[in-house]
């Protein structure tokens, strides 16, 4: 799966559309968020396999783990505590599913990153 030339005119378009879209268990979260990312950014849904392990459920999606200190703009991220996937917005900070919209955290706050494409 490799990302398309206007990724990131699609990626800013995705995360403009859900900014202030709010966690739904079912409907919202932050598993179908990065999904949507990945969709937007190379055109393609991953097909992922629903595991008891956020990390491990991640994983089935075949997508090379990097350090996050190493993930750029457009890949997925795990944060802890609970643990929860986010899209890396920049060098800096990623985007996660929040109860009002996204939110944004430090990516140091990461514990696993995923390059995508």
């Amino acid at each position: 799966m490799t990302r398309r030339p206007d990724w990131a005119v699609r990626l800013a378009a995705l995360l403009s559309a859900v900014e202030t879209r709010a966690f739904d268990a079912h409907r919202w979260n932050c598993a179908r968020f990065t999904l949507a990312a990945v969709e937007a950014m190379t055109g393609e849904r991953p097909a992922v396999r629903v595991l008891p392990d956020l990390a491990d459920s991640a994983d089935s999606a075949g997508f090379p783990r990097v350090p996050p200190l190493r993930a750029r703009m457009g890949d997925i991220v795990l944060a802890p505590g609970p643990d929860r996937l986010g899209v890396v917005l920049d060098a800096g900070r990623a985007a996660f599913v929040g109860p009002r919209g996204l939110v944004r955290a430090p990516i140091t706050l990461c514990t696993i990153a995923w390059r995508i494409g």
